[in-house]
């Protein structure tokens, strides 16, 4: 029987893994709100200012989540060496120093040149960084953890979007960020250096399933670039539709503003999808839930592209294409460790992250690209279900 020494550790810890926990979680929703939500909202207000039009804005903001792909690759080698501490909390200050920057640009090319500063900043704060904290910190829970840590961050939109908003009705944009860049120095900076560990501590013997596998043995395997192709196909499958939903709706009849509300309601479907996956069994074949994930995109995309309306069923659509997404999430941050262990997960997840997440950055374009070149967004649609069809004829490959 544990004596009552024992069982005030383990209550001890378990509140200081909750407390961390918690910690990881509220660093999401603000880093997210302000590194990535705060352009989305302000960016007719800064198109209105400067005379940039907002293909200019947006193409800018997707060249800095581009450097944060590619960031990531350095970052998840030096959270797996070092000090997670070290790494997420300069993340917040290169991620608040890029906003300022961003806020005092003069021109189009320094405006880019801030959003470059933010995507590194990204890079160490975002969900890859914190997914590298989570496997090597939860393990076997980690799935749980993921789950939490990502609803958390589902809320981003929904806390700063009123919070940008209400900003820019009293301020101008540059104002706004250099406010927000303040605010994300203040709040995400101490969490993350009080939060974090200081180094990890020497590794528990491996358990089975988690050999030490190098970056380079990964990368010369079949599986892993079958897994990396079949994510950038449903990645690109996803977004490509969900970020054009509005004009695909409009092609179908639906007004502006009824549109504009299923883009909203894409974000409730990611929690709804979120959720589901963290209470669905997961002791199948490891290839199971990205081929179960991909088979619901090609049949919610190829419906959201050929049935016609009436509007209330195109929003359930929309609501299921939004679960869809929000499940990819999980996939994805789960993939690497439950294939390959959490020993080197960092420098193995950041290449395997990049590509993902740069096509995620030309979602906003993916969309009308394949309108044009098809004809239609409806045409679209069944496009990207091709192309979800292919990431399942991957995924048993994975």
């Amino acid at each position: 029987m544990p004596s009552r020494s024992a069982a005030a550790t383990t209550a001890s810890l378990r509140s200081r893994g909750d407390g961390r926990l918690a910690a990881l979680a509220v660093g999401q929703v603000i880093s997210w709100g302000i590194l990535y939500y705060a352009l989305i909202v302000a960016a007719p207000a800064i198109a209105v200012d400067t005379g940039w039009s907002l293909v200019e804005i947006t193409v800018s903001f997707s060249i800095g989540l581009v450097a944060s792909a590619i960031a990531g690759i350095v970052v998840g080698r030096l959270l797996d060496a070092g000090s997670p501490r070290i790494v997420m909390t300069l993340g917040s200050v290169v991620g608040a120093a890029g906003l300022v920057v961003v806020s005092t640009a003069g021109d189009l090319l320094g405006f880019t040149a801030g959003w470059i500063i933010v995507g590194v900043g990204q890079s160490a704060v975002l969900y890859q960084a914190a997914f590298t904290v989570i496997a090597r910190r939860s393990r076997d829970r980690r799935r749980r953890t993921m789950t939490i840590v990502t609803l958390a961050g589902g809320l981003a939109s929904t806390v700063f979007a009123p919070i940008v908003a209400g900003l820019l009705s009293v301020l101008d944009w540059r104002a706004t960020l250099l406010l927000l860049a303040v605010l994300l120095c203040a709040t995400t900076t101490p969490l993350h250096w009080l939060s974090l560990e200081r180094r990890w501590p020497p590794s528990a013997p491996a358990a089975p399933h988690d050999a030490d596998h190098s970056l380079g043995e990964v990368l010369r395997t079949r599986r892993f670039w079958m897994l990396e192709l079949a994510m950038i196909a449903l990645t690109a499958s996803l977004y490509g539709v969900t970020l054009a939903v509005i004009p695909l709706f409009e092609e179908k009849g639906i007004t502006y503003v009824l549109a504009a509300w299923a883009l909203g309601l894409l974000g409730a479907g990611q929690v709804i999808g979120r959720l589901l996956y963290a209470v669905v069994p997961h002791g199948t074949a490891l290839w199971v839930p990205l081929a179960v994930t991909a088979g619901s995109a090609a049949v919610v995309l190829a419906l959201l592209a050929i049935v016609p309306g009436p509007p209330w069923l195109l929003l359930v659509l929309g609501i299921l294409a939004g679960a869809v997404r929000g499940a990819s999430t999980l996939v994805q941050g789960s993939a690497v460790a439950d294939r390959w262990g959490t020993r080197n997960y960092g420098a193995i997840n950041g290449v395997f992250a990049a590509p993902i997440t740069a096509v995620a950055a030309a979602g906003p374009a993916l969309g009308p690209l394949i309108a044009t070149a098809t004809g239609s967004y409806a045409a679209m649609g069944v496009a990207a279900a091709g192309l979800a069809l292919v990431a399942l004829a991957m995924a048993r490959f994975a």
